[in-house]
């Protein structure tokens, strides 16, 4: 039977962070008219940075929601769940679903994410194969475990180390085998990467570098691997976690102007009228590179989510900008790095670290800004160097204080410090007007 076409002013395609923000900002412009959203998991929003919680068995699905069980009603928002769309016709402006329901729309968003890397591998293919990268994925991982003692992680990244962390926690014996050599390396200069790697095997974790896997061994199922160098390892699960890239499938041949994503304008305006992209699947501006690049993490997808919504709904607004920005926690320790880790070949920069009691800091300046910070375990004034970095300041005249051990929001020039805190008496005490209202929203 032909399904009757629907139409709405709003289609968002993707239902995470993006999505969230965007119909947010819709509902705080436009009280009234129709949102839908279309969804490929069968989940409201979900925080997906908590998935290995997830699979350790620290957190469920409610703990891990991105909003209230009320958000849509309350929002008005018609959430069509575990659907696919399958065409998108930009003369039209229609989508296709693969159930064969036609939405014709107004204005589109395409917040789509990313699909996971897979490597070139023999014998892929086998059961105990799995990527990393939505819940769906934890739990399949998680209905796997049950007898299994040897489990391998293709990555050493991100996604990695947390999946690696996680399989840890319920009592697997876990190698990670890294491509470049040393873990966590596209987040942290040597000195960091090295650090962390000291954690991490003191916690039992095996890591490998320089190598990869060329071929899965077993018969249906994962009994073992082989490295390129020959080396065979046994393990019954393989978690192949290298990353994502964006998910273009959807936008071939409808005239959206892609590099390695969709590009987007500061408004998140693609090259087709009346469509956005925000996320993992937009190359939007960075403020460090000047110039769009992709950024696949939680907060800047929200807030380009936020940015598209406003645009969409008819209150122009531009983008100021996001760069690399991730905060994490493994293994019980505390990381925090955003825009450059290391200083290009061949520029100017000044590099400042300290490196004392297990704590670690640096930053890199050009021309007196930040273009670049990592911190080891003493995190607690990461938020105050990103909103220098972020927003351009000059920090010459006070760059020296910025990596001592008692940094704090005092060390600031007096201008600074009402900018991002408050007000200052004449007797030169602080008087919050507001609670760290320039901090950044790291990762969860």
């Amino acid at each position: 039977m032909k399904v009757k076409p629907i139409k709405t002013k709003y289609l968002i395609i993707g239902n995470s962070a993006g999505g969230i923000g965007a119909a947010e900002t819709i509902r705080s412009v436009d009280a009234d008219n129709r949102i839908i959203m279309v969804s490929d998991e069968p989940f409201p929003a979900y925080s997906r940075p908590l998935i290995s919680e997830y699979l350790a068995h620290e957190r469920d699905l409610k703990s891990m929601l991105f909003r209230d069980e009320d958000f849509y009603a309350r929002l008005k928002i018609d959430l069509l769940s575990d659907r696919r769309v399958t065409n998108i016709d930009t003369a039209g402006r229609s989508a296709l679903l693969e159930d064969g329901l036609l939405i014709h729309w107004q204005k589109l968003l395409l917040a789509t994410g990313g699909t996971p890397i897979v490597p070139s591998v023999k014998r892929l293919d086998k059961q105990g194969v799995f990527s990393f990268i939505k819940l769906q994925d934890a739990q399949k991982i998680d209905g796997y475990l049950s007898g299994i003692k040897n489990a391998a992680v293709i990555g050493g990244g991100l996604i990695g180390i947390s999946v690696a962390e996680a399989l840890t926690k319920r009592g697997m014996d876990v190698i990670v085998i890294e491509m470049k050599d040393r873990i966590l390396n596209t987040i942290l200069d040597e000195t960091a990467s090295e650090q962390a790697a000291s954690v991490i095997k003191r916690h039992g974790v095996k890591l490998i570098t320089d190598n990869t896997v060329s071929e899965v061994l077993g018969g249906n199922r994962v009994e073992g691997i082989r490295l390129n160098n020959g080396e065979v390892i046994s393990c019954q699960i393989l978690i192949i976690a290298i990353g994502v890239v964006p998910r273009l499938d959807l936008i071939r041949d409808t005239g959206i102007d892609i590099n390695r994503g969709i590009i987007v304008d500061r408004y998140m305006s693609t090259s087709q009228p009346d469509i956005f992209a925000c996320g993992d699947v937009a190359e939007c501006y960075d403020f460090i590179a000047d110039g769009n690049r992709l950024t696949p993490i939680w907060p800047n997808a929200y807030i380009g989510g936020r940015i598209a919504g406003l645009n969409m709904a008819g209150k122009q607004t531009v983008y100021g900008g996001g760069t690399s920005m991730n905060s994490i926690n493994y293994f019980g320790m505390d990381i925090v790095s955003a825009g450059l880790i290391s200083a290009p070949v061949k520029e100017d920069y000044e590099i400042l670290i300290s490196h004392r009691n297990g704590n670690y800091k640096k930053l890199l300046l050009k021309h007196g800004l930040i273009n670049g910070m990592i911190f080891v375990n003493d995190i607690e004034k990461a938020g105050i160097i990103f909103g220098l970095m972020r927003d351009r300041i000059n920090v010459d005249s006070f760059k020296n204080v910025l990596i001592k051990n008692d940094f704090g929001l005092i060390d600031l020039p007096p201008d600074l410090l009402r900018r991002y805190v408050g007000i200052i008496t004449s007797d030169q005490h602080i008087v919050p007007i507001r609670e760290e209202a320039e901090q950044p929203v790291f990762d969860e």
